[in-house]
């Protein structure tokens, strides 16, 4: 069982991004090929894994399994920010690298080894943060890009740090198990994972809860704006209080939505981001829990891919991939109001909806 249900999620994880790689051939959506990459990452890393535990770990298997494990959650929740691009989900992008690089500082006495990459991943992590946070703050849609760059120069720096560092051996390397590994990779790798691992899980945890708050039906109890056309103080007034309202607003939300997905009204994307947060949260969770940690993959795997197949089912046929035969063809999204109209604008407006 230690090797089957990760060979499972190699398995699930590497048909996820086939599929979602014929999907970005097909619309070129930057999204799709983000997340066709993160969850090509999430197979190899699962694949490692799932050989490591049949046949005994290696420094091989455990560099692959650590660095594609790491840049797994980076990727996703990069894809994240490209599907939300024209929202003021940039903020939330902002602050969690910001948080991200500030505990990669804070825990660095437990890295004697890491020399300068603890303050080296704070400085660039605030430069990122700050230039994400001004672009978005000027409605430009290329914020994503500036946190393509991190994400990009990141992931490279953390495969040469995890393919060539020495490792910090204990015992037979085709003695250890999973869980014997974890000390094994040098301070500078692990100080690294942090603006990598932290930012990519929160981001795609915390985007699929903010596609689902837009497109459902909303009640706002706490109104606010983050329009950049009001004064300054007002600005940063409603910047703080955004993540409470929007929070509150959700839950007042919450009834009317169950109301609608009771009657099949309810806009078909919000069932999708409700799996999607959930196949970003249970691995988080269960990553912490050593006999539970490969559960926690399948299933994050699982709910994720459930969440693409139930939105692609809506807007576009189900074909295998790479090929003209159809497996579904498209159903259309019933009239839900006005429900989906608010939704677009809700990415197109600079008013205060753009936040929502």
């Amino acid at each position: 069982m230690n090797a089957l249900i990760p060979a499972l999620t190699s398995i699930l994880g590497l048909a996820f991004s086939v599929a979602l790689f014929d999907q970005w051939r097909e619309r070129r959506g930057g999204f799709q090929l983000i997340w066709g990459i993160g969850m090509l990452f999430y197979g190899i890393a699962a694949g490692c894994e799932a050989l490591g535990e049949a046949f005994g770990w290696s420094d091989l298997l455990f560099r692959g399994w650590f660095a594609f494990g790491v840049a797994t959650p980076a990727w996703l929740g990069l894809g994240s920010a490209f599907l939300l691009n024209r929202t003021r989900f940039g903020y939330t992008y902002a602050a969690i690298v910001v948080l991200s690089a500030i505990l990669a500082f804070v825990v660095r006495g437990r890295y004697p080894d890491a020399g300068l990459v603890p303050i080296l991943v704070l400085i660039g992590g605030i430069v990122f943060a700050l230039a994400v946070g001004i672009e978005t703050y000027f409605q430009n849609e290329r914020w994503p890009t500036i946190a393509a760059v991190g994400v990009a120069a990141t992931t490279v720096v953390m495969f040469v740090l995890a393919g060539t560092l020495q490792l910090h051996l204990v015992g037979e390397a085709g003695s250890r198990t999973l869980a014997a590994t974890a000390e094994l990779m040098p301070g500078p790798a692990r100080v690294l994972a942090f603006p990598l691992t932290i930012p990519g899980g929160l981001a795609l945890l915390f985007g699929a809860v903010f596609s689902t708050y837009v497109f459902m039906p909303k009640r706002r109890v706490l109104p606010y704006s983050l329009d950049p056309n009001q004064p300054g103080d007002e600005f940063l007034f409603n910047l703080l209080i955004a993540p409470v309202a929007i929070a509150v607003n959700l839950v007042a939300s919450l009834p009317g939505a169950a109301r609608a997905l009771v009657s099949g009204n309810i806009h078909s994307r919000v069932p999708a981001t409700i799996l999607i947060a959930l196949g970003a949260f249970v691995p988080n969770y269960t990553d912490s829990l050593d006999q539970w940690a490969a559960v926690g993959r399948f299933v994050g795997v699982v709910l994720l891919f459930a969440g693409f197949l139930v939105s692609i089912e809506v807007f576009r046929e189900i074909r295998i991939p790479f090929t003209s035969i159809t497996i579904a063809t498209a159903r259309h999204e019933r009239n839900t109001g006005s429900t989906a109209d608010a939704a677009a604008n809700s990415r197109r407006e600079p008013a205060s909806h753009a936040a929502d």
